[in-house]
């Protein structure tokens, strides 16, 4: 394993260590009074002491620290389909999923797979989130797969190469599953879709047919979806901006600003849906395909299972009639006071950006958020 050290999650003794640096940071009696306002503030530093290991960190830690943030932030969890996880008969998997919020929407996976006394899995997290050393100590304690982001061609052909043999070679030794999202970041608009390169990735570590190495994967597709979309604002606010300069620099810790607002925004009701795995005959009738068609088929089903497993809200639904100057789905999917709130929600997130964005430009782009997953779930 030694040439993964770079990339793979800490182990149990490097974990212990970390989780005790962790332990001593200025800000843990702070973090600790937000999640656990009835302890002492020294109560999440004492926890991190105690660890013995990485599931030791994520039974008596994690569950507790994801546990608070649903009560004080959501309006209640649920998922379904934990019966396709028990249709692969305890073989390691490799979960491709939308993505929403950069700490939450694999925590969460964890969270419904400890629920249900399933193995965790291993997350994969691009660099570019590791801000600074307490972010990587935690983040490679909760069993995070470093995917390394900004460098050159030849150095990111290498990069995914290396990753590719992890990720099979975790999945196919029976060691642990593998999380990734579908694509590169978060989806910014709505519209969630699967990236082409990736999948090529995966591919790239096989050794057999096209088949063969797509089949020892166990590709599971999982949807998330939130009732107030995860940093909302952030979004639409980045969108708008790349569509009148064409392009968006990052400032300085805006990833860590971002992990911070996901974690406290209020998210209303949250759904976390398992789809049906690739099957053979899926697998089998694209590897008959030329080329880039091949991937092409991979990624129309992943996409199809991960749209359709998105769970509407009223939200959704007041977002694509806002988009549309249309009353569609009043008084099916949501009523006036519905729409009298949403709209007054819209204007108090808009209100908190500069006076210089135009606000009608930036507030469609806002609706269009909540209600792209409306046309990606009627148009598959």
């Amino acid at each position: 394993m030694d040439k993964f050290s770079d990339i793979r999650p800490y182990s149990d003794e490097e974990t212990v260590a970390a989780l005790d640096r962790v332990s001593r940071h200025a800000m843990l009696p702070v973090i600790s009074k937000y999640l656990f306002p009835d302890k002492s503030p020294f109560f999440l530093s004492k926890m991190l002491r105690n660890v013995t290991g990485v599931d030791d960190f994520q039974f008596k830690v994690m569950a507790g620290v994801v546990s608070a943030i649903l009560a004080k932030t959501s309006e209640g969890f649920t998922y379904s389909g934990i019966d396709n996880l028990r249709k692969l008969k305890g073989k390691r998997f490799l979960a491709v999923s939308n993505h929403r919020d950069i700490v939450l929407d694999p925590a969460l996976i964890q969270y419904t797979l400890m629920s249900e006394g399933f193995p965790f899995t291993e997350i994969c997290v691009g660099n570019n989130l590791l801000a600074n050393k307490l972010i990587e100590d935690l983040m490679r304690s909760n069993r995070m797969i470093k995917v390394i982001r900004g460098i050159g061609a030849r150095e990111l052909y290498l990069s995914s190469q290396l990753l590719s043999k992890y990720i099979r070679q975790s999945v196919t030794s029976q060691n642990a599953s593998v999380w990734i999202a579908q694509r590169e970041g978060r989806t910014k608009n709505g519209l969630d879709s699967t990236e082409q390169g990736l999948l090529k990735m995966f591919d790239m570590s096989g050794t057999g047919s096209f088949e063969e190495n797509f089949k020892e994967l166990n590709i599971i597709p999982i949807s998330i979806s939130y009732e107030y979309e995860s940093c909302d604002a952030r979004k639409a606010r980045e969108l708008y901006i790349r569509r009148k300069t064409g392009s968006y620099v990052k400032k300085k810790n805006e990833d860590t600003h971002s992990i911070l607002t996901g974690i406290r925004q209020q998210k209303g009701h949250i759904h976390l849906a398992i789809g049906e795995p690739l099957t053979e005959e899926e697998i089998s009738q694209a590897s008959g395909l030329k080329c880039n068609d091949r991937y092409q088929a991979i990624r129309h089903k992943l996409d199809i299972r991960i749209n359709n497993g998105y769970r509407l809200w009223k939200t959704n639904y007041m977002g694509y009639d806002l988009m549309n100057g249309t009353d569609s789905f009043l008084g099916k999917k949501y009523l006036p006071d519905d729409l009298r709130l949403f709209k007054e929600y819209t204007e108090h997130k808009l209100s908190k950006m500069e006076k210089k964005l135009n606000r009608d430009e930036i507030r469609r782009i806002f609706w269009e958020i909540y209600g792209n997953p409306v046309t990606a779930v009627r148009n598959d």
